[in-house]
């Protein structure tokens, strides 16, 4: 969220933002706003936006996704828009397959649930004050990714283990904050954005692919989750200075849950704001709705089993899920010899290529140097499917092509 004060002077924080996410932004006269922490709450749920790295895709109207074609925001996407043949290309086919899915935009699912009651909230409390923008391209720039959000040339989240390159100026989005600079330009004040954005991660519970990001106030925390315990941590951003983490107590530990700060007076000019003061949050939904639906594992937010989706219904916030899967989890320990080039995100996305949503968990339970210098990684890998249990023939199979899968793509020496 960014909320502007006209003709004041910022004082210097940080801010960071979090996946599938919400993004507002306010203007205001009177500085004095800037520092009533309780009084506004935005989101930022990351979605595409029109942008000038997909110049090529013609526009059309959003519907449900098809293995070569789909359509988001009014941008037409097929699967050489995502997954090209090109060296500096790390997109996966799991990617591109469930790009279209937005499950925000979906009323009866515990994420969309969760993000109509952000908007209520705003639309109670600032009635016609913001756009809402669910539907932006997920395709944009390095420029509108990175540069326009003043991200450092040498920062890691630049690194091909860390995001989504389409080519060497494109990306999948990693936050909303990429559509930030345009909507500014464009003449927006206050707005809240919702979408998801892509990230390599490691795999377990809490972790996927992709996620939705958000944007909210105190407030609105305190209308979610009641009269919770909160507080504030000075944290570092490169897009706000000074910033800030909020941490609530919620089943008996501290969650995080938002990121804000004063935006950069940088990022400001060069949209054409001289002389406003903009405040912004931002936060991710999926692990905000595990908590209020109590939903233990990440992966069945993508599940389409009825068993799943037929327990929630529109405007129904907080509707505890009944676990149906019983089915235990199956290891298999994998240990080899690493590389100078090998990174666990790396590895994981192999595991994700060949076994999908039937991995839960990638592991390190072992790491040691030898005498010669070598280093030696021992993982574990837990494969369980949320909908049925999988064979030994099964799981063998999957563990003898991820082996396979490891040992060419990473170069690694197995053990």
């Amino acid at each position: 969220m960014l909320t502007y004060f006209r003709g004041a002077t910022a004082r210097h924080h940080h801010f960071m933002a979090v996946p599938i996410s919400l993004a507002q932004v306010t203007l205001f006269s009177k500085p004095s706003i800037l520092l009533h922490r309780n009084a506004i709450i935005g989101f930022s749920f990351s979605i595409p936006f029109s942008s000038s790295s997909a110049h090529k895709i013609q526009t059309h109207k959003w519907r449900q996704p098809v293995v070569s074609l789909l359509e988001l925001g009014g941008v037409k996407i097929g699967r050489d828009d995502v997954v090209r043949d090109d060296p500096t290309n790390n997109v996966p086919d799991a990617i591109f397959l469930k790009l279209g899915m937005q499950l925000h935009r979906r009323d009866q699912h515990p994420i969309g649930i969760l993000k109509n009651a952000i908007y209520d909230y705003f639309n109670a409390n600032y009635s016609n004050k913001f756009d809402k923008l669910d539907d932006l391209c997920p395709i944009v720039s390095t420029k509108e990714n990175f540069d326009d959000v003043l991200v450092p040339p040498d920062h890691i989240s630049r690194s091909y283990n860390d995001t989504y390159y389409i080519d060497s100026q494109t990306v999948l989005r990693c936050h909303t904050r990429a559509h930030q600079a345009e909507l500014l330009r464009r003449g927006h004040t206050h707005f809240l954005v919702t979408g998801d954005v892509y990230h390599r991660d490691f795999i377990d519970s809490t972790h996927y692919l992709f996620f939705i990001r958000w944007k909210v106030f105190v407030s609105s925390f305190q209308h979610l989750f009641g009269n919770v315990e909160m507080h504030w941590i000075d944290t570092y951003f490169p897009f706000t200075n000074p910033s800030f983490e909020l941490e609530i107590y919620c089943q008996e530990k501290w969650l995080e849950v938002l990121g804000c700060g004063v935006t950069e007076q940088e990022i400001l000019q060069k949209s054409g704001k001289t002389g406003n003061v903009a405040w912004a949050f931002g936060l991710g939904l999926e692990r905000l709705a595990m908590v209020l639906f109590g939903i233990p594992d990440i992966r069945l937010f993508w599940s389409t089993d009825e068993r799943l989706t037929s327990q929630f219904s529109k405007d129904q916030l907080g509707v505890k899920f009944k676990p149906f899967s019983k089915y235990p989890p199956c290891y298999k320990g994998m240990s080899f010899w690493i590389n100078e080039s090998f990174t666990e995100n790396n590895l994981c996305e192999v595991v994700r290529g060949v076994a999908g949503d039937f991995v839960q968990e990638v592991q390190l339970i072992d790491n040691f140097t030898n005498n010669k210098g070598m280093t030696s990684q021992c993982y574990r890998i837990a494969y369980r499917s949320m909908e049925r249990s999988l064979t030994d023939e099964e799981i063998n199979e999957l563990q003898w092509n991820v082996r396979e899968q490891v040992h060419s793509k990473l170069k690694v020496v197995l053990r």
